[in-house]
């Protein structure tokens, strides 16, 4: 089945060639002590850290890419405890890319530090709000007073003219509270809600994750409210297939029967928002996948399919970026979905989707193999099914 515009997006360019977006990890430093933290972030710099100069080279390797650049996104750890960072945002504008922050909050994150940032040429900051109230959030976090704090830099970043993005994790602990989560991204002025389904790896295993069957009624939910505000999802790349099945279709509760659970998060949507008019279309997500169009590197220069993957695939003191990009075996085998184990390698959404790999290797240790985050059932496994009912009858 093949995608319209209207449903994904899909990049204008060879995801084999040069990813949409990357990541890097400048350090892994941090204050906060956050519950499903991928990294295990700790107080203070590793010395082994990317240097200054080493950084400028991996910039320098995105920027060769030439046009359409990678988005480059400096994450953590928390990027504010690295001195550099505002020359190293400077020194990736000025060649050309478009430099995107994702701190934690903590006293670091200031007005006069978001300023600077904002004049060395960085374009959109990411903030975490992973519970609706105080105390979801910061036991989160690990440090009370972090929800307010959180709040308060929102309104800043945006006060300086930096665009907002909202990261949010959902786990079966908070998942209720999505609609009321969903009310403060809208009083924020969010320009995009990036939507995190957890993967059980670093502190992340300590976490409950949704079974199969609640990720797609949120799913569901999330494609419900996305001409509330534009949505991304992580580590839930089925979302664009639900995006495909339900375009132009009008009965949606007839095709697509709500659970217990979208239902509860659509009643509660209804009473939270009441009054609010959607504004806007909504937008489709891309066609981006671990290894395929996204790429993450830590903070000491090992490359990775994602940061939620840890399966080195080089790094970049020993190997420009564009080699190890276009030449990783895995990176390879993570572009050709024909090759996946399970239902991702027989669905029809395969080339769209391709399933969460990162799911798959957390929990079988096999980065090709099927994503048991998914609940779908591929056309072919329906087929076989009705074969055999009908032998059986």
């Amino acid at each position: 089945m093949s995608a319209t515009p209207r449903a994904v997006r899909l990049m204008h360019h060879d995801a084999s060639d040069r990813p949409f977006i990357v990541i890097w990890e400048v350090t892994r430093a941090c204050q906060l002590v956050c519950t499903h933290c991928r990294a295990d972030a700790i107080r203070t710099r590793n010395p082994f850290e990317l240097s200054t100069d080493e950084g400028r080279r991996l910039l320098d390797d995105l920027a060769s890419f030439g046009s359409p650049r990678p988005l480059v996104v400096l994450t953590g750890g928390d990027p504010f405890e690295r001195p550099d960072l505002p020359e190293l945002v400077a020194y990736g504008t000025r060649i050309g890319l478009s430099m995107a922050l994702s701190p934690s909050v903590t006293d670091r994150l200031t007005r006069p530090v978001l300023v600077e940032l904002h004049e060395a040429g960085a374009k959109a900051v990411s903030l975490s709000l992973d519970g609706a109230t105080a105390a979801t959030h910061d036991s989160f976090r690990g440090v009370g007073g972090v929800f307010k704090a959180t709040l308060d830099a929102a309104h800043t970043v945006r006060d300086v003219g930096l665009r907002l993005q909202i990261n949010t994790t959902v786990t079966r602990g908070n998942v209720h509270e999505l609609p009321r989560m969903l009310k403060t991204v809208l009083d924020l002025g969010a320009d995009l809600w990036s939507v995190f389904f957890l993967v059980p790896t670093g502190r992340g295993k300590l976490l409950e994750p949704l079974t199969a069957a609640e990720e797609e009624e949120v799913l569901h939910w999330l494609h419900d409210v996305s001409t509330l505000v534009a949505i991304k999802t992580t580590e839930a790349p089925h979302y664009r297939r639900i995006a495909i099945q339900r375009a132009g279709v009008d009965a949606l509760d007839d095709v697509f029967p709500p659970g217990p659970l979208r239902s509860q998060l659509r009643r509660e949507t209804a009473e939270t928002l009441t009054g609010r008019e959607p504004p806007r279309r909504p937008r489709p997500p891309i066609d981006v996948n671990s290894g395929r169009g996204f790429a993450f590197v830590d903070h000491v220069g090992a490359v990775y399919p994602s940061g939620f993957m840890p399966t080195a695939v080089g790094s970049v003191r020993n190997q420009s970026f564009p080699e190890i990009y276009r030449g990783s075996e895995l990176l390879r085998q993570l572009r050709d979905p024909d090759g996946f184990g399970g239902r991702c390698g027989r669905c029809e959404f395969r080339t769209v989707c391709g399933g969460s790999r990162s799911h798959a290797f957390a929990t079988t240790g096999d980065p090709l193999a099927e994503d048991p985050s998914c609940l779908y059932q591929p056309a072919s496994d329906r087929e076989i099914s009705l074969v055999g009912d009908r032998l059986a009858s």
